[in-house]
């Protein structure tokens, strides 16, 4: 008897590691299983020095469609409830706190946990015919816990309208609430996500890591103990063997030799 599919596919060239939702027939929905299997896979990439950058991707013509709504009314207590959503809080918030860049790749509608999944990532790239929705108040669940990724990630009125009508946006109107970060043509997807991450893949992984963590502390201070706290970090930066060899190979014209120091 054949081995099922697993459901997260890993692969790993150039420093770029490729994790793919791999549940098409349930449209890609964050069951316990699948959001483990992230999990690990993550923080596996977290303390592999080989990657550089970790790419969340989705197999079939669905991104992912939130979470499993079958395993949700299977388990119809509170106790269950709670860990399931702690379980996905804490996979949104190692996104966030990875230090390396997260990109989502975007191939298809993203809606519910899907789109908290895509606005938790640092950068998303997303096909033309992608749409990003939080329908749950449409079936009596409101999406709150998407609700903490979508309003760091969009203006307060478009979260709220997102969140009180479920209407979802296409890609060229998320592009333009700040949800993604760039739209291509399907048949251009994969290639101009692996273009993006070799972008950042070529810069200093210390530094970008130094960057990543400073970005998400400052955003929620008030602006003297951001722009402190900004100002530590730079000098912080500063010492960094790194940095040193950036502005030494600016100034002599020359690429840079990055050692993670």
């Amino acid at each position: 008897m054949a081995n099922p599919p697993p459901l997260l596919e890993s692969l790993t060239v150039d420093g770029v590691r490729t994790l793919t939702l791999n549940r098409p027939q349930a449209r890609n929905a964050l069951s316990k299983a699948l959001m483990a299997a992230l999990q690990d896979a993550l923080d596996q990439a977290a303390e592999d020095p080989t990657v550089r950058v970790v790419v969340i991707a989705g197999q079939g013509p669905v991104f992912c469609a939130g979470h499993d709504l079958r395993e949700l009314r299977g388990e119809p207590n509170e106790a269950a409830h709670a860990a399931l959503f702690a379980q996905c809080s804490r996979l949104m918030t190692t996104i966030v706190r990875l230090p390396k860049p997260v990109i989502a790749r975007v191939q298809g509608l993203a809606t519910a946990a899907g789109c908290q999944l895509v606005a938790s990532c640092d950068l998303a790239v997303a096909a033309r015919r992608a749409s990003f929705a939080t329908p749950g108040v449409t079936i009596g669940l409101f999406c709150s816990t998407p609700m903490v990724a979508l309003s760091r990630a969009v203006g307060r009125k478009t979260a709220m309208e997102m969140l009180l009508t479920g209407r979802p946006l296409d890609a060229e109107e998320a592009l333009a609430r700040g949800l993604i970060t760039q739209v291509v043509e399907e048949a251009e997807l994969a290639a101009a996500t692996d273009a993006l991450a070799r972008v950042l893949a070529d810069k200093s992984p210390l530094t970008l890591a130094i960057g990543k963590e400073a970005f998400y502390h400052q955003i929620d201070l008030p602006l003297d103990e951001a722009y402190a706290y900004a100002s530590a970090v730079m000098t912080r930066n500063m010492q960094t063997k790194d940095a040193a060899e950036g502005i030494d190979a600016f100034l002599e014209k020359r690429p840079p030799r990055w050692t993670g120091q």
